[in-house]
């Protein structure tokens, strides 16, 4: 689908968050994938069209980072965590079974273009090992079984609640989120509390009267950094020169 003058808007309405414009250019390829389903040369060209770059620029940071795809995504990517903690604790194998179950590798999407798979170095949530996201929404503690049973769910029409966070949308749906847009479905609303491990440090540092000393969560923070103190004076030697 091309991209419209909507989306030319949506871009500069990017921008204007900004004090630099070129600092928008994240969120602006977040958007593109909103439109596009991916980092399309038509999207990479208008970034650059509305920041002053050039494409090779925008290109750069476009194959820097890994939540910018150059392949068209499905409606769901799956992300299972193969780095070392998920990795030894079964993220291995859930990936290999997920890969079996839908007959793709890694950045492979399948051929209904329902489902993109992908092995991801680390998800930042050790604590939950193993774990796999679908549009970056977690499911922890997952094993091989438990991880093809959300995806055939999924396959089946079904919307397997997340273990955190908010219910599932499409991928094209969580990147326009990303892109800083407000999304109104009542569903991308975040429930319940964080879980067991995240609150476990909290909870043994209360139990043996842990806490951070004079701490007070009101604290203004100072939007000038203070300025450098001045250098001390030179010393003088035996005979009163500097």
């Amino acid at each position: 689908m091309p991209l419209t003058d909507q989306t030319r808007e949506k871009a500069r309405a990017i921008i204007a968050r900004y004090p630099k414009s070129r600092s928008a250019l994240l969120p602006m390829l977040h958007l593109v994938q909103a439109e596009e389903g991916y980092v399309s040369p038509e999207g990479i060209t208008l970034c650059a069209e509305e920041l002053g770059l050039t494409k090779a620029e925008v290109s750069a940071v476009a194959t820097f980072y890994t939540m910018y795809k150059r392949r068209p995504v499905g409606d769901y990517l799956v992300s299972v965590c193969t780095n070392t903690m998920c990795g030894v604790l079964g993220g291995d194998k859930a990936y290999e079974a997920v890969s079996e179950h839908l007959g793709v590798g890694h950045d492979e999407t399948t051929e209904d273009g329902k489902f993109t798979l992908e092995h991801a170095e680390c998800l930042a949530a050790c604590d939950y090992a193993p774990v796999m996201t679908i549009n970056y929404e977690f499911y922890d503690q997952v094993d091989a079984d438990a991880a093809v049973d959300i995806v055939r769910r999924l396959q089946s029409g079904t919307s397997p609640l997340p273990s955190r966070g908010a219910r599932l949308c499409t991928f094209k749906q969580i990147e326009m989120q990303l892109a800083g847009f407000q999304d109104d479905r009542p569903s991308t609303t975040g429930e319940g509390p964080a879980g067991t491990p995240t609150l476990a440090g909290v909870r043994l540092a209360d139990s043996v009267g842990v806490s951070v000393p004079g701490y007070d969560p009101n604290t203004p923070i100072p939007a000038v950094r203070p300025k450098d103190p001045p250098p001390a004076p030179a010393k003088k030697n035996e005979k009163g020169a500097k």
